[in-house]
């Protein structure tokens, strides 16, 4: 099968390297640079990459996805699209090409952490779907792009991993200008609508943050459970922001009806009721998030449902609570996960004489 990578890059020439070693697999690999002026260019064509250049103005992400795709050949089977500051695990390929011919989809989702900690053990992750066959598809939205088809789909899941390092210091200004055109551009669309009214609420933009996400919330192709959660839970921030905290757990609550089987909902009302001293409601909350054992696999999982925060949480409402052998544990976990937090060796030491033998 003739598999080709296609990509976009700018001033990405760090990253080179080991992205050509990883995607090398392919039969050839494709980028459009989009204007760098560091080395990324000469080293991309350096290690036999095809390079095209073109500035895209006004920028939009779709645009250039679209302007990539068009210069992978007609030919081609399989067509992947990934970023320079992703990887994929050794061996993708065989993996990949094993099943398309067994099941022959015309596109298909595979294992994507976003975000991994310094021992590459995966902090957040997802299911991408930027794998797919070279027939009628094309890339929508000024930014947050998806990629979408007319035809109908056959899409299957393929146990290969692509991992994501991106820099950090990589400014990511231009999404807010470009979630708003694609807002106003398609004012129904609720997968915008809710990247919008998030965005405002990183700019702490919360009376824009809040008017957006009951837009996404009262639209009618705003039936995915999972997202929604995520807008009702932002709302029970943006209120907490403006200090209408009835409101803001009102939202909370919302959220855990809308998706019950999501942690975040539950963390979220829990650290409010641990501010209020709410210690045996949020202690309840937290127990229920504990018992959910699996993340979903889709972008709405955050961190801090996983992480050590959540078992700090969980040690203060139990202790809170008089439950003190569980709030060691929890603690004792939270330092395994995290040892450099001195707070939590401290909370522990506090802890320590309570314990029941």
């Amino acid at each position: 099968m003739k598999i080709i990578v296609y990509a976009i890059s700018k001033n990405e020439e760090k990253f080179v390297d080991r992205w050509v070693n990883s995607m090398q697999e392919a039969d050839e690999i494709i980028v459009l640079d989009t204007g760098s002026n560091d080395n990324t260019v000469q080293k991309l064509k350096e290690r036999n990459v095809t390079v095209y250049e073109k500035i895209i103005y006004p920028w939009r992400f779709d645009t250039a996805r679209n302007e990539s795709l068009a210069k992978v050949p007609d030919d081609a089977d399989i067509c992947v699209c990934t970023d320079l500051d992703e990887v994929f695990e050794p061996g993708w390929r065989e993996v990949l090409e094993e099943y398309w011919k067994s099941a022959n989809p015309t596109r298909v989702k595979y294992n994507y952490n976003w975000k991994l900690d310094e021992n590459n053990n995966p902090l957040v992750y997802f299911l991408s779907d930027k794998i797919h066959n070279r027939k009628n598809y094309h890339w929508k939205n000024a930014v947050h792009e998806v990629l979408t088809t007319k035809d109908d789909e056959k899409v299957i899941e393929v146990p290969i991993t692509l991992n994501h390092y991106p820099d950090p210091n990589k400014s990511r200004g231009s999404y807010l200008p470009l979630l708003e055109i694609s807002v106003e551009e398609e004012p129904e669309n609720d997968r915008n609508l809710h990247y919008l009214g998030r965005e405002y609420m990183f700019y702490k933009r919360w009376d824009d943050c809040i008017k957006t996400l009951h837009k996404h919330l009262n639209c009618k192709n705003a039936t995915w459970k999972d997202e929604r959660c995520a807008s009702m839970r932002f709302l029970g921030r943006a209120y907490q922001a403006k200090g209408y905290l009835e409101e803001a757990e009102n939202w909370w609550k919302l959220a855990i009806n809308e998706a019950p089987y999501l942690r975040e909902g539950y963390i979220e009302l829990a650290s409010l009721y641990l501010s209020q001293n709410k210690f045996n409601e949020a202690y309840d909350l937290l127990t229920k998030a504990y018992q959910i054992k699996e993340k979903s696999k889709s972008y709405i999982n955050e961190e801090f449902a996983w992480n050590d925060g959540f078992y700090d949480l969980y040690s203060l409402a139990a202790f809170y609570t008089n439950r003190y052998n569980e709030a060691i544990e929890y603690v004792k976990k939270a330092i395994e996960i995290n040892p450099k937090e001195q707070r939590y060796k401290d909370n522990l030491n506090l802890m320590l004489p309570y314990e029941i033998n």
